[in-house]
């Protein structure tokens, strides 16, 4: 056996390895929410679409459902939005302290979330600001602020000054020259932050269960779930939440970084 092939051998188990290492626990839960069992655990006992329809009849888990899909829209817009207009004051102008405000809009990012969550909760007693999906959205976006603009900052490169330059010299303001000229040429950067930040939110559990009250998110309803045992309508919403996240990445990549790589 030749030494390169060896290493290919080698390095085809490790591939498989890994991605089973990352795999394998999204594979037992989308096959053990199709369990004919009162329990998500082995033997499998055959295919069952019970606990999906038991998933659609709980008004909770569809209401926790809708609650994390508008926190994690409304927060991520907000926060992309945010993270565009520091990014592009930053990068376009010679502002006093650029370097120690960079540090101070990542800094979060270093934060645990626990801290976060527990200093947002005491500012908003300080503040007399009830509990409620508003404050889950505020926390959420101090998380993700940080990781927008970092990344559209990271592609706010020279070469677009030129055509920003030529926006101006053909009559466009400074807010045109923003919005239809520096926008869609960091469309990438835009669509990869939101829907980064969108991910973060959907599936943030400690600033969701100690900045809501009564409406809550659906890792905090998953979470009560869980406290009363194993429950296979957790797998099933899981595995309803994996097809829409893959579905999101594949229509993305297809439709927008498809002809991005095309252009």
């Amino acid at each position: 056996m030749t030494r390169d092939r060896l290493t290919n051998i080698i390095s085809g188990i490790y591939g498989v390895l890994i991605f089973g290492f990352i795999f394998l626990p999204v594979i037992v839960l989308v096959l053990f929410s199709f369990q004919d069992g009162r329990l998500p655990v082995p033997p499998f006992n055959g295919f069952s679409l019970q606990w999906y329809e038991a998933v659609f009849a709980d008004r909770k888990l569809m209401s926790a459902l809708l609650h994390s899909l508008l926190v994690a829209t409304s927060s991520s817009f907000l926060a992309c939005l945010l993270g565009f207009l520091a990014a592009y004051a930053l990068a376009r102008f010679k502002l006093p302290g650029s370097v120690f405000l960079r540090g101070l809009l990542i800094a979060p990012m270093t934060v645990s979330y626990l801290i976060i969550a527990l200093g947002l909760l005491t500012a908003l007693n300080v503040a007399g600001i009830g509990l409620s999906l508003w404050t889950v959205g505020i926390g959420h976006v101090v998380i993700n602020l940080p990781l927008c603009f970092a990344i559209i900052y990271s592609s706010m490169g020279d070469h677009h000054i030129n055509i920003e330059r030529a926006a101006r010299d053909l009559g466009a303001s400074d807010i045109k020259v923003m919005a239809l000229v520096t926008a869609p040429m960091l469309l990438p950067s835009l669509l990869a932050s939101f829907f980064l930040s969108m991910t973060f939110s959907w599936d943030e559990f400690i600033i969701a269960f100690l900045l809501s009250r009564f409406d809550v998110t659906l890792p905090v309803e998953i979470w009560s779930l869980l406290r009363s045992g194993l429950n296979p309508k957790t797998n099933a919403i899981g595995s309803l939440v994996f097809l829409v996240s893959v579905t999101l990445l594949v229509v993305l990549e297809v439709f927008l970084f498809g002809r991005t790589k095309k252009s």
